[in-house]
């Protein structure tokens, strides 16, 4: 149960943007928008969201990969263009693998074995991934090169190659999540 005043919190921020002519938009629900026929317009969230996880060193190449999700169709989630100045980022990134439809993990060389936030972000989603039904594909692991992937991530999970072809892997990568998304639409969970 939402407490009242949780509520009206919320209302203040979204009408407080509306005013100042700024669209709101709520992560995992949808976005408000200032209309000056009705005062407000709700797009709900449609497309399916797409988390983006990676070190900073390979931050170019996570970007190429959003650009490109996005450009088939996806909404991305990444750190660098999705978290807002002065934004409490831990919960943010947290919130964002939550309400997030696929999890994508960019392992390279540089990410496999550096400590930090990369490490924490999967720990979080294989947690998120257990309270999912068992066939459900939500965790989708990358290598932007022929680094080795963790035995735990390779026990568990097919991983795809985004090198040396990058419009061939990330073409896999799009089809698995569309395919996804037409099996969990289909009444039984079957796709033919």
């Amino acid at each position: 149960m939402i407490e009242p005043s949780t509520i009206d919190q919320l209302a203040q921020i979204v009408i407080r943007g509306l005013s100042d002519g700024h669209p709101v938009e709520i992560d995992g629900l949808g976005t408000f928008h200032p209309d000056a026929r009705t005062g407000c317009r709700f797009e709900p969230r449609l497309l399916p969201q797409v988390f983006i996880a990676y070190v900073k060193e390979d931050a170019a190449a996570a970007g190429v990969l959003y650009d490109l999700l996005e450009a088939s169709g996806f909404r991305c989630w990444m750190d660098t263009r999705r978290l807002l100045p002065g934004q409490n980022w831990p919960r943010a990134i947290e919130n964002a693998i939550e309400t997030s439809d696929f999890f994508v993990a960019c392992f390279s060389d540089l990410s496999v074995d550096k400590r930090g936030g990369f490490q924490a972000e999967i720990r979080y989603a294989l947690d998120c991934a257990r309270h999912m039904p068992m066939d459900q594909i939500f965790i989708l692991p990358v290598r932007l090169n022929s680094c080795r992937v963790p035995r735990s991530i390779q026990r568990e999970f097919q991983y795809v190659d985004l090198f040396p072809d990058w419009p061939r892997g990330v073409r896999r990568v799009v089809s698995t999540i569309r395919r996804e998304l037409e099996r969990r639409a289909a009444p039984n969970g079957f796709v033919s």
